[in-house]
């Protein structure tokens, strides 16, 4: 099993997290000034028997339930619209560009290189530490919602419209993403595994990223006759091969990936060899056609070269 990621948005690990995180704070502690004040008059009015004075009475009543909590509320709105401008701040020239489109239910990943060419993966994205990052975030196809909880705020994916995210990581870790935007069936297993390493490491991964696959053993040269014959070129582009599909995800580099089908499994042999033959058991709704008259023997070709794809 690899280790869950972290989800949470109070356990920050962005420069936009940490704000987010701090307003959800100050707005706590307003909420309970707010609560305790009015709760407060109402306990005092209920148990302090008596007729009560007039003048105590409203001033009690307009002061603890309508000045005192348009102060505090005034001031939470006047403190969250502050950060406003900074969140909103694009990604100064020359950071790094990254495309991601929301797709039933997986996610494009496209890195834009200095250079102006492109290069595609999926499911799983790999940020430098302490620099920012601008995203240009669509769909294609439904309304989807792109959300790492610890590294920043959420922003909904619409078709033929281009919304753009900067984030800032400040912690080296691996991070979950999700899909804040109920999508369809398979909307709770549309997730993604965050990276976020040091820039020499990352670097380093960038450059494996932009070669083509380099063939294996011998062992995996059975998997691609499978491959092949299967028609799964037609759906996945595989660089330095004749599969060249754009319909499903990249999977040059498949085998480095931590998991297989949006984050839905740990990306091992068995786990594969599940995925590709009973792939609507394992995540239903899925577009992607369950290959169940594979032999055993064909299915662990199959997996050893997707496996070897590193």
């Amino acid at each position: 099993m690899i280790p869950s990621p972290s989800q949470s948005a109070l356990d920050p690990a962005g420069t936009g997290a940490d704000s987010i995180a701090s307003l959800f704070w100050v707005m706590v502690v307003g909420g309970i000034l707010i609560w305790l004040i009015v709760v407060g008059l109402a306990i005092y009015a209920i148990l302090v028997p008596g007729r009560h004075d007039q003048k105590t009475t409203r001033l009690l009543v307009i002061g603890g339930g309508a000045v005192f909590p348009t102060i505090v509320l005034t001031a939470l709105l006047t403190y969250g619209l502050a950060m406003l401008p900074e969140l909103q701040r694009p990604a100064p020239e020359g950071s790094q560009v990254i495309e991601v489109a929301g797709v039933r239910w997986w996610w494009r990943v496209v890195y834009r290189l200095p250079n102006g060419t492109k290069v595609e993966t999926a499911n799983e994205i790999h940020l430098p530490v302490n620099e920012p990052v601008e995203f240009k975030l669509t769909s294609e196809d439904v309304i989807h919602a792109f959300w790492i909880p610890a590294l920043g705020g959420k922003v909904d994916m619409m078709p033929g419209r281009e919304n753009r995210l900067k984030l800032v990581p400040n912690r080296v870790g691996t991070y979950r993403g999700v899909c804040a935007e109920y999508c369809g069936e398979a909307h709770t297993q549309m997730a993604f595994d965050v990276i976020v390493e040091s820039r020499e490491d990352y670097d380093a991964w960038l450059s494996r990223l932009k070669k083509p696959v380099v063939q294996g053993s011998e062992a995996a040269s059975e998997g691609r006759q499978i491959f092949e014959a299967a028609g799964c070129g037609a759906c996945h582009a595989i660089r330095g091969t004749s599969a060249d599909g754009v319909v499903g995800p990249e999977l040059t580099h498949f085998g480095s990936r931590r998991s297989i089908g949006a984050s839905v499994l740990p990306n091992n042999s068995d786990n594969l060899i599940r995925w590709i033959a009973e792939t609507h058991q394992v995540k239903p709704g899925v577009e992607m056609p369950a290959f169940e008259t594979l032999s055993p023997d064909e299915l662990r070709a199959l997996s050893l070269y997707l496996g070897d794809l590193k």
